[in-house]
């Protein structure tokens, strides 16, 4: 993996797609079209879970690769429930670790945000409360399909959210 460059992985890509039709029985311009519409929203999860181009790129990979041979036609739930699968497969998710403390003084963050900072204070988030808060505020998932992915309860979810918002004004207040 780490002897691949982001060019090499690019073209693994989509050569997959090209292959894919030839590996299970999908239409070519089908299976082009799923992968077309779903893998900016992929590729973009797999680097912020990740925070690195090349491994965000072989996830990617192996995500279609584990919907496609799942189902000719995956719907978004399914490719979605692949990239939760592959990063389990690395990573503790389902878990719980944030508890922030109350607040007391309201920062003013959104004045002097830089994008940078909000980058750097999402990858710090713990995994599992990253991945809430990017399938929420990023995809805009509602809470309901959250729970069905990542088999959380609906509060947990919301609570993980919650978590997640305050640590990163946590974060974005120790940047400014």
């Amino acid at each position: 993996m780490a002897t691949h460059t982001l060019s090499q992985q690019q073209a693994k890509l989509t050569g997959f797609v090209d292959f894919l039709p030839a590996l299970h029985a999908v239409p070519a311009g089908k299976a082009k079209e799923i992968y077309e519409k779903n893998k900016h929203r992929v590729y973009s999860l797999a680097f912020w879970m990740t925070d690195n181009e090349l491994e965000a790129e072989e996830l990617c990979a192996n995500v279609f690769g584990r919907a496609f041979w799942a189902a000719n036609e995956p719907s978004l739930e399914m490719i979605d429930r692949a990239l939760v699968n592959e990063l389990r497969a690395s990573r503790p998710i389902g878990t719980l670790t944030l508890s922030c403390t109350e607040v007391k003084e309201v920062c003013q963050i959104r004045v002097n945000t830089k994008r940078v900072h909000l980058e750097r204070a999402v990858v710090q988030l713990p995994v599992t409360e990253r991945l809430i808060f990017l399938l929420h505020d990023v995809v805009q998932h509602d809470h309901a399909s959250i729970t069905r992915l990542l088999g959380l309860s609906e509060y947990e979810s919301c609570h993980g959210l919650h978590q997640a918002r305050l640590r990163m004004r946590e974060l974005l207040a120790a940047m400014i």
